[in-house]
């Protein structure tokens, strides 16, 4: 019996354990998910100041002409006291003075030496940023399960914030496993072919933000699998295997994981492609056996791997997140399998139109240069309509 896809996903949600959490800078925490709200330290802005270069005035004086008693700068306050008849002048950030209410920008303002002429007047807070108006020390400025961005980096410093609680970014080893595989660049014997699941599982871990991962070529031997497995095991939060998942006699996958302690959650999802997908736990270590085909391990990562790191790093939404598209021509259903499609997203008068893509056999990875969505068509006997609303993921 096969599982339904939300069936597996749900299964990560059961049995995949958060990373324990860490405390570290904030200049250190970018893609990492927050283990706790962090809050302000200070009030932004800080003080009252100027949004603005001009002059630091009384509002109430009108079109009087001031006298010019200092000037304030961002960093360099002036110590003056504004009071009617004075001004001072300021920058964008300078603090504003005592007994000033407003800035009238230099562009309205004639200089004649020591002093100045509004050419008009002024209403009370022009050109002011007030202490706090932003915030107050100890607002909240993110929520516990939400993965730090280069933006919240930079809101959280301005606030004072130095350090943050994260939980720790998963450990991650792959293994490639097949006698066949050579990597490119080297001569290819008979029977042999040019290994794309390395490289794409290095990079696309990579690019999500996790870092290099142990990657390891493993032969069809069944004690050399179970020796890297071990390591693997011993050293990881998720361990990924492709190729050796399915029912040939030398897809040891199961047989070694089962063997080495994973206690076996699912093996093979109503999925095409990515069918023999295996998924097991072994303490807090998942291990996600995915099949061979490249095809198909793109398709696992983008949806099972996803999933079960999210749950790892205690993501608000873990799931994928599945967005809404309409198809642009007719699209072949499977009825037995839940089909997972590579197609060319295009923007038609602010609609996500998908197109889908030739070449989409589990062996075939050529269109991925053309392809910027994965969409999920569910299982039926009927071909899906040009025009249909389906589900789609960003590839």
């Amino acid at each position: 019996m096969l599982l339904a896809i939300e069936a597996a996903l749900g299964e990560y949600r059961r049995h995949v354990m958060r990373r324990d959490s860490e405390r570290v800078p904030v200049t250190a925490a970018l893609g990492a998910v927050l283990a706790e709200a962090p809050g302000a330290r200070i009030a932004l802005p800080r003080f009252t100041q100027s949004a603005l270069d001009g002059y630091a005035l009384c509002s109430a004086d009108g079109l009087a002409p001031r006298e010019l008693i200092g000037t304030s700068a961002a960093g360099d306050p002036s110590p003056a006291r504004v009071g009617p008849g004075l001004a001072v002048r300021i920058y964008t950030g300078g603090m504003l003075p005592e007994g000033a209410d407003a800035i009238a920008r230099q562009e309205i303002v004639d200089r004649d030496g020591g002093r100045i002429h509004l050419r008009e007047a002024v209403a009370e807070g022009t050109g002011v940023r007030y202490a706090g108006e932003e915030l107050a020390a100890g607002t909240t400025l993110a929520l516990t399960g939400q993965r730090v961005t280069s933006g919240l980096v930079a809101a959280l410093c301005m606030a004072g914030v130095d350090e943050v609680l994260v939980r720790q970014r998963p450990r991650i080893a792959v293994l490639v496993t097949g006698d066949e595989i050579r990597r490119a660049g080297e001569p290819l014997g008979p029977g042999q072919v040019y290994d794309a699941n390395g490289p794409l599982l290095r990079s696309w871990f990579v690019e999500q933000g996790y870092g290099e991962p142990s990657v390891v070529y493993v032969p069809d031997d069944e004690e050399a699998l179970a020796r890297a497995m071990q390591q693997a095991l011993d050293s990881a939060d998720l361990v990924v295997t492709s190729g050796g998942v399915s029912v040939g006699d030398r897809d040891f996958v199961p047989v070694v994981a089962e063997r080495l302690g994973v206690s076996r959650v699912f093996w093979k999802v109503a999925q095409k492609p990515g069918k023999p997908l295996w998924f097991g736990m072994r303490g807090n270590t998942a291990l996600l056996g995915m099949p061979g085909n490249p095809a198909a391990v793109l398709v696992c990562l983008a949806v099972h791997a996803r999933a079960v790191l999210g749950h790892m790093e205690g993501l608000t939404e873990p799931m994928p997140q599945w967005r809404s598209g309409v198809l642009s021509s007719e699209v072949e259903a499977d009825a037995e399998r839940d089909r997972l499609v590579r197609m060319r997203m295009m923007d038609h008068a602010g609609t996500v139109e998908l197109e889908v893509l030739p070449k989409q056999d589990s062996h075939m990875l050529s269109n991925l240069a053309s392809a910027h969505a994965l969409v999920w068509l569910p299982s039926r006997e009927l071909p899906f309509a040009a025009g249909e609303r389906v589900r789609w993921l960003a590839l």
